[in-house]
């Protein structure tokens, strides 16, 4: 999620000269919600929302749209900014042909996204800098809630990032839906969850001082319990360092259902490396882990392709990061036909009743993201 060449595999190699100063998240006046409590002074485990009945849904869950973003800044994509805007407007049109989708473009941007996309995609004027949305859009607790979860550029390390900052509070402003703050940094991209009160995240990306410097991880789930209304979070370790988001989980595990999770595996023959072995800590953890509820977690391994065609060494590469929209899911599509033919399948076992649809997202990749990266679920 920055420039092409400095992709989710390679991005903190090149940006180690740059500060990962934290941005301030700090309270707004004219927020409709505050938190009851700061963080020092953090609700024990099982504490809920202000709102019982408000909870973090589960992806599958019916969707009024799908939010995504145009991107704008050559200074991100370099000379790969026109084959970021055909991936997103080949992914808008292919997810709205099964439910809603709204585009946010800079206002000098939206007549040229809207010919891109055609006239099925709602194209708004807002400005973005980048194509992110699963991380910049708020997270939905409910139809009428979200979290604005004060997006700092991955720990500022894009730049650009300010009218992504500002991305959250615009929504939530246009579709008249409650503002819910919280001291933490994070993204939605940060964020697993089965709609039962079960959420999965990795340590690196939140845990982290380059979004909530002196924070504990115990101060930090009992504020994700809090606001997003779980009762449990599975952590992973993560990699820390290595990518610009500091490893999220969606491009690692994703549930299939309550107590079912889809794990990211290496190709047969890969060689052992951070992301590797990452993919085994989470399996370890899920091996002894229970949800919510008790369940004891099914693990299924979605093996990565041996051989993506197209797609550079930097590329992200995990059929983890598809998105699951009315009657069908998005997953990407990376050439190596028997890898793609086995991820579908197990993808439509997992998933029955929705058509799963094959998108190739070169670009998208190679800037270090996917099709989750890329979309945003508004829930009914």
């Amino acid at each position: 999620m920055f420039e092409p060449s400095l992709s989710r595999r390679s991005a903190l190699r090149t940006l180690a000269a740059i500060g990962a100063t934290a941005f301030g998240a700090t309270a707004c006046a004219d927020t409709t919600e505050t938190p009851a409590t700061r963080l020092s002074a953090a609700p024990s485990p099982s504490a809920r929302p202000q709102s019982a009945a408000r909870m973090i849904g589960a992806e599958w869950d019916e969707h009024v749209r799908t939010l995504m973003s145009w991107p704008a800044s050559n200074s991100i994509w370099k000379g790969d900014l026109a084959g970021a805007r055909d991936d997103i407007a080949a992914l808008a049109k292919a997810i709205a042909a099964y439910e809603p989708v709204v585009l946010m473009a800079r206002p000098e941007h939206a007549e040229d996204a809207q010919r891109a996309c055609g006239n099925d995609v709602e194209v708004v004027p807002i400005p973005v800098d980048d194509l992110w949305a699963r991380d910049t859009v708020p997270v939905f607790v409910g139809g009428s809630a979200a979290v604005d979860f004060n997006f700092n550029g991955w720990g500022n390390k894009q730049k650009p990032h300010d009218k992504d900052a500002a991305v959250a509070r615009t929504v939530l402003e246009k579709y008249g839906i409650t503002r819910i703050e919280t001291p933490l940094v994070a993204e939605g991209g940060s964020f697993e969850t089965d709609g039962a009160g079960t959420l999965m995240a990795t340590e690196s990306s939140l845990v982290n001082d380059n979004r909530n410097p002196g924070k504990t991880r115990q101060q930090i789930e009992d504020e994700l319990k809090r606001i997003l209304g779980v009762r449990k979070v599975i952590w992973f370790a993560g990699v820390r360092g290595e990518d610009i988001t500091d490893a999220h989980v969606d491009c690692l595990a994703r549930f299939a259902a309550p107590g079912v999770v889809l794990l990211d595996k290496p190709a047969p023959g890969a060689p052992a490396d951070v992301w590797s072995r990452a993919a085994a800590q989470a399996k370890t953890v899920l091996a002894d882990a229970t949800d919510a509820n008790g369940k004891r977690i099914e693990v299924v391994d979605l093996p990565q392709p041996a051989d993506p065609r197209g797609y550079d060494e930097n590329s992200v590469i995990s059929y983890c990061n598809f998105y699951v929209a009315n009657k069908s899911v998005f997953m990407p599509r990376f050439g190596d036909a028997a890898a793609d033919d086995r991820a579908r399948g197990i993808l439509a076992e997992h998933f029955p009743g929705r058509e799963i649809v094959p998108v190739q997202i070169q670009t998208i990749a190679s800037g270090g993201g996917g099709i989750h990266c890329s979309t945003h679920d508004q829930p009914q």
